[in-house]
């Protein structure tokens, strides 16, 4: 309940200063099957551009309080650490082999939340291809609470008084589509990770689509 609590005022406080520094633009795959609102347990997956993805989408997710994965680097730094843990940050540990933040994700979906994922685990680098590859941990949690999952994709354009922040909301992955028991748990796990990356991609290709025949 304190989480909902401090999420609530957060989104209170911070809804002007959002709408200033990203001036978020949001579109949709069909809008008719999922929109901003979400109903029930799902994860959010997105691409990763910048530390502000995490803020944009709180904002894109008004009505529902999501349980972020982070990496332990945010939490080691204070006051950011304490601010992240009160929001329902879920720290994720990169390196060491603890994989307790998918015991937690899997937890809370059960409980009917929402949990949001950064499947390439990290930012890009300069020249790097984007999205990077995605870490498997997503869709095993996915897999294992049975939920669906609601692909995401945002141009990254923050804090730019001559472009806005571009967000596309997916139509949601029934994870039953990508789970035969014909195969191995791992080939599973596989097979919806690298449909939820097609599907991360397909997004950005779509909202540049969208952007050029507003030109």
């Amino acid at each position: 309940m304190l989480t909902e609590f401090f999420n609530a005022f957060v989104k209170a406080t911070g809804w002007l200063p959002q709408k200033i520094a990203f001036r978020t633009k949001i579109e949709y795959e069909d809008k008719a099957v999922q929109d901003r609102h979400i109903k029930g347990p799902a994860i959010i997956i997105c691409n990763h551009t910048s530390v502000f993805d995490y803020a944009v989408l709180l904002f894109v997710f008004f009505t529902r309080t999501l349980r972020v994965q982070m990496a332990e680097v945010l939490f080691q730094k204070k006051p950011l650490g304490l601010f992240l843990k009160m929001m329902g940050g879920i720290y994720v540990n990169r390196d060491t082999h603890d994989f307790s933040f998918m015991g937690k994700s899997e937890e809370l979906l059960r409980k009917g939340k929402v949990a949001g994922i950064f499947p390439e685990s990290r930012l890009p680098l300069k020249n790097e291809e984007r999205p990077l590859p995605f870490k498997p941990s997503a869709a095993y949690i996915a897999l294992a609470a049975d939920v669906p999952v609601i692909p995401v994709y945002t141009n990254g354009s923050y804090f730019n008084l001559k472009k806005r922040a571009h967000v596309i909301i997916g139509t949601p992955m029934n994870v039953h589509d990508f789970a035969d028991d014909a195969r191995s748990e791992k080939e599973n796990i596989d097979r919806l990770t690298n449909a939820m990356r097609e599907r991360i991609i397909r997004l950005g290709r779509m909202l540049d689509d969208t952007a050029n025949e507003k030109k």
